[in-house]
């Protein structure tokens, strides 16, 4: 049987949020024309005048690349913080003068930490969009983002109210005062090693699909080919509590979980496209790879698949002990006592 259960009740949350924004290298990147007046609260949506605020990573590998371009106006803010300290100054800024379009410029890391630390300064999230200057732009992808998408193109969007809905993950960390963090796409296991081949893959020039098809095929090598000591094999301990009291703990190869609804490769780990929070647990060591990763990958739903240690499912809040790290959105984070749900519903602009 699998590691999720699918009928609890969801909880409430308080957030916070602390994580680093690039390192510090440096001071403020800010520029910004005059305020204005923000528009009057409980004004309907389709009537606001759309004062959007960019936060872009400068070190991101296309803006690195092509360097930052700022085309301002009296309700369009630019900002490129190099450090945590300065992406809370200017979040608060843009809170402050009322802004209703939050716009990343980088790419799916700088997603990561702009929604988890706005989700401490607004009261409430305003609409988002992405403009995919990354390494990876999985977000990007799912919400069919082209790659030379402008920060023109993301308002005129909202201005015609074109918009998808994607709930960010959340993780706590039960009993502490460690701030909540939010993501689209976790792994543990084995998805933590396929995630620092990608990482290598980036040093030597892929980015996005290829990256992830290179990362991929080797991480399959390793499965198919290692010993019963191999690494990728053995697992790694894992063990989830659900709300309605389910217990399961064990060795798990993989646990991969994302609230997207199209991978990059059109990769169907979960199965059918839908909307909300999905995991893949694959117990270890994987049974019969051969005949069952590429169904697996390809969305194929089968009983063999589940009787042989294949799990999906479209879990509930629950709690799991995690003895290695997990990766969220590309960045490492240690494991431990984790409480994991699906947040609230963002709304990003789309083409």
């Amino acid at each position: 049987m699998g590691p999720f259960s699918n009928r609890c009740p969801r909880t409430v949350i308080d957030v916070a949020r602390e994580l680093p924004f690039g390192g510090r290298l440096g001071d403020d990147v800010l520029f910004r024309p005059r305020a204005k007046a923000p528009p009057s609260a409980g004004q309907p949506w389709a009537r606001q005048k759309i004062r959007a605020g960019v936060i872009a990573n400068a070190r991101s590998h296309r803006n690195r690349k092509n360097g930052l371009h700022f085309d301002s106006n009296a309700n369009l803010f630019y900002a490129a913080p190099q450090s945590l300290e300065a992406l809370d100054r200017v979040l608060a800024e843009y809170a402050a003068e009322g802004i209703n379009l939050l716009i990343v410029d980088g790419g799916d890391g700088t997603i990561r930490d702009v929604v988890t630390a706005a989700s401490d300064v607004f009261p409430e999230l305003p609409n988002m969009a992405v403009i995919p200057s990354g390494k990876t732009n999985a977000v990007a992808l799912d919400l069919g983002i082209p790659k030379n998408w402008s920060v023109q193109a993301a308002v005129a969007a909202a201005h015609e109210h074109r918009f998808a809905a994607r709930a960010p993950i959340e993780i706590s960390r039960p009993g502490t005062n460690d701030p909540v963090i939010r993501g689209f796409l976790f792994g543990a296991g084995g998805f933590v090693r396929a995630t620092e081949l990608a990482q290598r893959t980036h040093r030597m020039g892929a980015f996005d699909g290829v990256a992830v098809a290179w990362s991929l095929a080797w991480s399959i090598t390793q499965t198919l080919f290692g010993g019963a000591n191999n690494v990728w094999r053995k697992g790694e301990y894992m063990h989830f509590r659900t709300c309605n009291g389910r217990d399961v703990q064990g060795s798990f190869y993989l646990l991969f979980m994302s609230t997207l609804e199209r991978l990059p490769l059109g990769l169907k780990p979960f199965g059918r496209p839908r909307p909300g929070l999905k995991a893949l647990a694959v117990q270890a060591p994987p049974a019969r790879p051969l005949l069952a990763f590429g169904p697996i990958l390809m969305g194929m739903e089968s009983e063999w698949l589940a009787d042989a240690g294949y799990h999906r499912a479209d879990p509930d809040p629950f709690d799991m002990t995690l003895e290695g790290e997990f990766v969220l959105d590309g960045e490492h984070f240690p494991g431990g006592e984790l409480s994991i749900r699906a947040g609230k519903p963002l709304y990003f602009a789309v083409p």
